[in-house]
């Protein structure tokens, strides 16, 4: 079987008894599992007010992970660009170039990735429309403070170089990530790499990607790869028990209310509550998740890596933790990854 590349998405959990600095604790041991394993890229998405996710600042947390690990890629799955200024990126992610040469990789969203209200305060009260009109603009602004010629602003009848410092001697690869078709076609319009959510709910993604292939404008071959979330057990029973601490974030993120912003339940929190919406409708959402042994998960990604023509499976790890579990490791997140890098590539 040809070798498939592995990668990390990760959120950076905070679960029920755990305080953020020993969830940080927990995502350092996992990192190095992961670059020990051989997992290609690890990347860290941007999320904001709620208790159960400590990944509020991407380029924090780049910078922390690529401290403790020695070789594989680190970025950002992704910075939601509405929420800031293009230049303000450009100088984040080149001053990690910088510090992490050829390690570093700079992946672009423009959904908020939080609630209205957080939005807006985290625009210092800007139009959210204006700001997602105007994303292939920033995107464009972002790649050029970030290259090594910077730009050249117009300002009145003076013209001012701006660029990302301290240079880098190159900038890091930009990504557009989407979980529609918008951010398809303006990815194969650039010329960049493109990721779509399929970790979101499993649906859209072959429009999506056969929409970037056959519009890319770019040189070379389209760049792409599959997100997926995924569960290694002991058997599948396990696996699902595994998963429903993550099943029971997600449920709650559709229903207004103060459990959208708990820490992370438990694997036996989770099971002694039920789920705050329908199952059916839930079931929707999390069919596309892979749960089972390490042996049958490896399988499905397989299986899913060939129908989607990838050769590069971006893992979600969204095992929970028993009540006794230390809470300084994630101890089955750590598994799901070592296991299943140890079988796909």
């Amino acid at each position: 079987m040809s070798p498939i590349r592995v990668s990390v998405l990760d959120l950076l959990p905070v679960r029920s008894g755990q305080t953020t600095a020993q969830a940080l604790d927990a995502a350092r041991s996992l990192a190095r599992v992961a670059d020990g394993a051989g997992v290609h890229r690890y990347w860290l998405a941007e999320h904001h007010n709620t208790l159960s996710v400590a990944s509020t600042s991407p380029p924090v947390a780049i910078g922390m992970l690529a401290a403790v690990t020695q070789r594989m890629r680190l970025g950002s799955g992704g910075v939601m660009l509405p929420n800031h200024a293009p230049l303000a990126v450009a100088e984040q992610f080149a001053l990690l170039e910088a510090a992490y040469p050829d390690r570093i990789d700079l992946g672009l969203g423009r959904a908020p990735g939080t609630d209205p209200v957080t939005s807006w305060a985290l625009r210092s009260g800007l139009s959210e429309q204006d700001q997602v009109q105007r994303f292939p603009e920033y995107v464009q602004q972002v790649m050029t403070f970030m290259s090594t010629e910077g730009a050249a602003v117009q300002i009145g009848h003076r013209q001012h170089e701006v660029l990302a410092t301290p240079r880098a001697q190159q900038a890091p690869p930009v990504w557009l990530l989407g979980s529609s078709d918008y951010s398809a076609r303006l990815a194969a319009q650039l010329g960049l790499p493109y990721v779509f959510a399929h970790h979101f709910s499993g649906r859209g993604t072959a429009q999506a990607l056969d929409l970037y292939r056959s519009s890319y404008a770019g040189e070379g071959e389209p760049t792409t790869f599959l997100t997926v979330n995924a569960v290694v057990g002991d058997d599948a029973q396990q696996a699902r028990d595994l998963a429903l601490p993550f099943q029971h974030m997600m449920a709650s993120l559709q229903v207004p209310g103060p459990q959208q912003r708990r820490p992370l339940m438990t694997v036996e929190q989770a099971q002694a509550e039920p789920l705050p919406i329908p199952q059916g409708s839930f079931d929707a959402v999390t069919s596309s998740w892979l749960l089972g042994t390490a042996d049958e998960v490896a399988e499905q990604a397989r299986a899913l890596a060939a129908e989607f023509d990838v050769s590069e499976v971006m893992i979600q790890p969204v095992a929970g933790a028993y009540d006794a579990e230390p809470v300084d490791r994630d101890v089955h997140r750590e598994r799901t990854v070592a296991e299943l890098t140890a079988r796909l590539t």
